[in-house]
Order: structure tokens, then sequence, then C-alpha cells
């Protein structure tokens, strides 16, 4: 079989098709036949070699790429979850079944330090995948794992909100426009930034209330002020990072709750914390979160219909492709490899 694989000296440009040989399920594994994955800001990151709880040394081989969708080809020993013939997608914490984080579960991420989703075959554990609507397609399925799942626990999990309330969504990548979409199923008011007008009006097509070009009105907060009547808004997902905080701290109403999730526009200016002494704003870090998340969120998504966005797809071998349209914010939704 071939698989994707990544070393020092790092970057897209290292990355390489391997010959491997095919893997077999140990007790407790599965053997899932890949059919796609999709690309994350993550897995740019790791395979410029900048990411991880510890960073990827010289050492280190990397295949990358947690989030996937594949079919199960062999079970090991001890197996229950699934069956020969199942569609599956891969979970992005192997380890984090439920409850709330940990370190330990949240050591067990794909693609570092265990091994991920890009390989025409790979073993998992059985604890480690999940089943998938059966409406949607195989691209689809694997958008779920990391950016869906983000954004659900953003809303649902973490936040309190009521229908009605107003949430704010940064940018149009995966987990913004997956936010858009369950926040539009759940009854919210929303108002979603871009520096794209084109993007804009698809996101209005996809259920967006209020939209924003912070190219052409870069104190965006006013705007979402204006949109509530002076309040502020009640959620914000966070993904600019130092870019864009001091923003949604002038949006965000009192008692408000700011999840942050990404830090694409960079380190930006240094964030004075006096600020959330004045309007009692909750900031709140993620990431991804548990499997039992991840099948409530499954369960909605099917209940509602929902069809994650899939803008770009490419074929596994044109990675480097792949990861240059990401690079160069091409995309709206996600961008999906193909076994």
């Amino acid at each position: 079989m071939r698989a994707l694989s990544v070393e020092a000296p790092w970057g897209i440009d290292q990355i390489q098709v391997v010959e491997a040989a095919d893997p077999k399920p140990g007790p407790g594994e599965v053997l899932v036949r890949m059919r796609a994955v999709s690309l994350n800001f993550r897995d740019l990151l790791m395979v410029q070699g900048l990411y991880g709880r510890g960073s990827a040394s010289t050492a280190d081989v990397i295949t990358p790429f947690s989030d996937g969708c594949g079919v199960v080809q062999a079970v090991g020993e001890g197996v229950t979850r699934f069956k020969v013939g199942d569609r599956v997608a891969t979970l992005f914490f192997q380890g984090w079944i439920s409850g709330p984080p940990a370190l330990e579960k949240v050591m067990t991420s794909l693609g570092f330090p265990i091994p991920g989703a890009g390989a025409e075959l790979q073993t998992f554990s059985q604890e480690g995948l999940s089943k998938v609507p059966d409406f949607l397609t195989d691209q689809q399925v694997a958008t779920l794992p990391c950016a869906a799942l983000t954004a659900w626990r953003g809303l649902f999990e973490d936040a309190s909100l009521q229908p009605g309330d107003t949430v704010v969504l940064q940018g149009t990548g995966g987990v913004s426009i997956f936010g858009l979409q369950f926040a539009h199923a759940a009854g919210y008011r929303t108002l979603i930034t871009s520096s794209s007008d084109e993007k804009l009006a698809r996101a209005k097509a996809l259920g967006a209330d209020h939209v924003v070009n912070y190219k052409t009105t870069p104190a965006w907060s006013k705007p979402v002020r204006e949109a509530t009547g002076g309040r502020g808004c009640d959620f914000i997902m966070e993904v600019g990072g130092g870019g864009t905080i001091q923003e949604s701290m002038r949006a965000i109403r009192i008692g408000g709750h700011i999840a942050i999730i990404g830090v694409v526009a960079g380190a930006g200016d240094p964030f004075n914390p006096a600020a959330l002494i004045g309007n009692s704003a909750k900031l709140q870090g993620l990431s991804v979160g548990s499997r039992d998340m991840f099948e409530a969120m499954c369960r909605a998504i099917d209940l509602h219909r929902i069809q994650p966005v899939v803008d770009k797809v490419f074929p596994f071998t044109e990675v480097g492709a792949a990861f240059k349209a990401m690079q160069g914010g091409e995309h709206f939704g996600k961008i999906v490899l193909e076994f």
C-alpha cells in the first residue's frame, strides 16, 4: 500500500508518497481502507515541524492527517464496535471517549504522536473510530473529526447559548463554516467575517444573518455592536488569535463567551487581561472534543441533514498542491484529499 510520510527537514515539499507493507489489525484494532482525508491548519503546522505538545524531532517520521473516512477491511481479536464493511470516521483524539479533557486523553491525537490517516490502509483502535451518517459522502465525512467537532463543542458543550443569541464566526475556513451551519440550525443569529465579498455571499447563502468584510471594515466590532443594538454578541469563534482578539473583546457582550480555537492571524499586540474584569467575559481555549461529543454531533447532522462544505478536492498524491491552496486562503470550508 501507499502512504504519505514527512520527516526532517520538514516542509510541504518534503512530503513523500512511500510504499509500505499492508498493516494487520492486532487485538482491539480495526483495519480501515481510507477513502478520503481532510486538511486542517494543524496539519499544515505539523508537516512544517511546528506542531505538537512536544515538537517533532529529527528522529520523527510522521504519517500526517487526523481526519479521515474509510471502510473497515478487517477486525482484530476482541473487536465488538465494528464489522467488515462498516463506514467509519477517524477520531482526532483516539483516547478521549467521554468526560472533560485530561492530559492522558489529549496526548492521543492522530498524526502526531500517533501515526495518522494519510495512508491507503491504516489500523486504529476500535475506540478511536465512529460510524457516520449514511447520507454524507466520503469527502464530507472526512471533514467532521476536527473542524466540525471543534465548532460543535464551542457552541453546544462549552457555551450556554439560547435560540436568538448572536454568534460571530471569524473567517470562512472549516471551523467557522461548520459553526455557521450549526448555529443556523440551532436558531442563533449569525454574523460572519471575511476579507472576500465573494465568500461572504456564499456565507449568506448558507444562512448568515449579517456579514462583514474585515478588510474594508477592520473595526468589525462596530457592525457587531450595531447588529445587536449596542449590546454586543453572545459568542465569538476566535480563530485569529492575537491578531483579532482585541476586536473580539470590543464585540463581546458583558458575560459573553469567546472560544479560542486558532491563531491564524498571528501573535498580534499584547493582550491586556484587565479588559476581562470590566465585562466579565469568558475566554476559553478548546481543542476538538471527545467521542461522545462526536457521536452527538453526528446525530444532529443526520437530523438536520447538514451538508459539510467541501470546496476543493485533490488526489492524495497531490498533497503539496492541497497544502499550498490552504496556505493561500483559497478555500471556503474544507479541502479534501481522495484515495
